[in-house]
C-alpha cells in the first residue's frame, strides 16, 4: 500500500491519519477536507465557542511529523472502485486522487426545514461564530429542536440575555435520544433558565422573521430575529452515489470498519474503511449495526479502522458514550438502552444531581447521569465488562456503582 487518501477533515479523519503512521504506514498520505480551516473539534462549537469562551478548536496534530498532504477547501465529488484490494480513485474538486487505501470520514450534514427564511445550523466553526455574533441581549431567538444541540444553544442564548423559545415536535425534550420518560425530567430546566419551551409543536416552514407552524397550530406564527434549527444530522454520503458501496443510513461496515459492496455477494473491501459519523458499523456487543454520531467514537474508532486498512486483526466494540453541557449541568450517557427491560431512578430528579439506569434482568445496559461523573465512569466499566449487578443497589444513590456488582 503506497497511497492512502483520507476524505474528511474532522476528528475521525485526523485520528485515522495519526493511527496509520503510528502503526507503521510509510507511504503517501493525503487528507481532503471541504473546509478551508485546519481540522478542528466540533463539540465546543455549541458550548465554549457559542458562549464566547473560545474561538479556536483546532485539533492538536503534528502535520509535519505525519507527512500528510492537506487539501483544504477541496471536496470529494465521487468514488471509483477497482477490483477489491486494488484501490481506485476519489474524484474531487482538486482532480482525481488515485489510492491503494481509502478512509471515508466525511461525517454528517445538518437536517434543515423547508421555507425561504434564513435558518442557522451549527456544524462548522464559521456557523458557530456567525450565530454567536447574533446572540445579543433582547434578541428573539427561536430554536427548533429540544435535543442536545438545541438545549446547548438555548443555554448560551439565555446567558446572553436573549428572549429564547424552543419548539419541539415531540412531547418532551430528548424523546428520541433517551425516551420521553427521562426526557421529561429535563423540561423544568428550560423554565429555570428563562427559556420558553413548547413541545408537541410542528413547524411548517421557516419564514422571513419567524416560523410558520403546522398541524393543530397551523396558521400560527412565532416571530424571531434568528431561527436556529437543531433537528439532527444525516451522514454525508452524496459523493458515494454510484460507487458500489452499500449505503444504509450510513456507509455499511463490518466490525473492523471495512466497507461492503452493495451487490448480491456483499464483498468486503479491505482497502476501503469508513469511520466517524458516516459509518454504520457492526457491533458484536449489541448484535446489530450502530450509527454513533458522537465525539468519543470519532476519537477512538479510527485506531481500529487504520489497523484494518493495514491488514491487521482488529474489531471495535466500545460502549457508546456522549455528554452534553446544558443549563449549568453536565449530562453524560453511556451504553445503549433501546432494548432494555426497565428503567430505575438513582436519586431524586428534582435535585441537582441524579441518574437513571436501564437494566435487562441483572445486566446494566445504560446510564444517564446529571452532575454525577463518578457514577458514569464506574457504570461504563460495568457495562463494558457485562458483569451482573444488584438492581436495588443500582437504584441507591449512596451506593457506588462499582459496589452494586454481584460477586
Amino acid at each position: 500500500m503506497d497511497r492512502v487518501i483520507v476524505v474528511g477533515g474532522g476528528l475521525a479523519g485526523v485520528r485515522a491519519a495519526e493511527a496509520l503512521r503510528s502503526k507503521g504506514y510509510e507511504g503517501a498520505l493525503t487528507l481532503v477536507s471541504a473546509e478551508r480551516h485546519m481540522p478542528y473539534d466540533r463539540p465546543p462549537l455549541s458550548k465554549a465557542v457559542l458562549a464566547g469562551d473560545s474561538d479556536d478548536t483546532t485539533v492538536d496534530a503534528d502535520w509535519d511529523a505525519l507527512r500528510c498532504d492537506l487539501l483544504l477547501g477541496e471536496r470529494a465529488t465521487g468514488l471509483r472502485l477497482d477490483a477489491p484490494g486494488r484501490g481506485g480513485a476519489v474524484a474531487s474538486t482538486a482532480g482525481d486522487l488515485p489510492f491503494d487505501g481509502l478512509v471515508i470520514a466525511t461525517g454528517a450534514e445538518p437536517v434543515t426545514l423547508p421555507g425561504e427564511g434564513h435558518q442557522h445550523v451549527l456544524r462548522t466553526i464559521d456557523e458557530a461564530r456567525d450565530l454567536r455574533g447574533r446572540l445579543t441581549e433582547g434578541a428573539r431567538i427561536v430554536i427548533v429542536g429540544a435535543g442536545w444541540i438545541g438545549a446547548e444553544v438555548a443555554t448560551a442564548a439565555a446567558k446572553k440575555g436573549c428572549a429564547v423559545t424552543v419548539v419541539e415536535a415531540a412531547d418532551t425534550p430528548l424523546a428520541g435520544a433517551i425516551g420521553p420518560e427521562v426526557g421529561a425530567l429535563t423540561a423544568p430546566w428550560y423554565a429555570e433558565a428563562g427559556v420558553a419551551l413548547r413541545t408537541g409543536v410542528k413547524v411548517a416552514a421557516v419564514e422571513h422573521g419567524g416560523l410558520a407552524l403546522a398541524g393543530p397550530d397551523g396558521g400560527e406564527r412565532i416571530d424571531a430575529d434568528e431561527v436556529v434549527v437543531g433537528i439532527g444530522v444525516r451522514p454525508a454520503l452524496g459523493w458515494l452515489d454510484g460507487s458500489g458501496l452499500l449505503l444504509e443510513r450510513g456507509v455499511v461496515t463490518d466490525g473492523s470498519f471495512r466497507t461492503v459492496t452493495g451487490d448480491e455477494a456483499g464483498t468486503v473491501r479491505p482497502d476501503v474503511v469508513a469511520v466517524g459519523d458516516c459509518a454504520a458499523w457492526w457491533s458484536g456487543r449489541y448484535g446489530r449495526r450502530l450509527l454513533v454520531e458522537h465525539w468519543d467514537t470519532a476519537l477512538n474508532a479510527p485506531d481500529v479502522a487504520a489497523a484494518a486498512l493495514l491488514g491487521q486483526d482488529a474489531a471495535y466494540d466500545a460502549v457508546p458514550y456522549f455528554w452534553s453541557e446544558q443549563f449549568g449541568r453536565m449530562v453524560q450517557y453511556a451504553g445503549d438502552h433501546t432494548r432494555s427491560e426497565r428503567l430505575v431512578r438513582r436519586g431524586d430528579p428534582s435535585g441537582r444531581k441524579w441518574a437513571v439506569a436501564w437494566l435487562t434482568g441483572d445486566r446494566l445496559d445504560a446510564i444517564l447521569t446529571v452532575d454525577r461523573p463518578r457514577d458514569l465512569v464506574q457504570a461504563r466499566r460495568v457495562i463494558a465488562a457485562g458483569t451482573p449487578v444488584d438492581p436495588d443497589a443500582v437504584a441507591d444513590p449512596d451506593v457506588p456503582v462499582r459496589q452494586a456488582v454481584r460477586g
